[in-house]
């Protein structure tokens, strides 16, 4: 894994199953670079409290791209 990609991983990383992770990885590395700093502010306001799988990026993300 780059550098770049560790510094923006959520803050409780390790806490998702291999799957999950795989899928955070995916969606960080497609994002542009507007889109990235959109992430980082949020991720950086919100703390703790922010939660990758339940934003809308990730969830709309997931529904472009593994929809049935």
């Amino acid at each position: 894994m780059d550098s770049d990609l560790l510094s923006i991983l959520p803050n409780n990383f390790d806490t998702y199953d291999n799957l999950k992770k795989q899928s955070i990885i995916k969606y960080l590395n497609q994002l542009d670079l507007i889109e990235k700093k959109a992430y980082i502010i949020g991720k950086n306001h919100l703390g703790t409290s922010f939660n990758i799988i339940k934003s809308n990026g990730f969830i709309n993300w997931q529904k472009n791209n593994f929809s049935n």
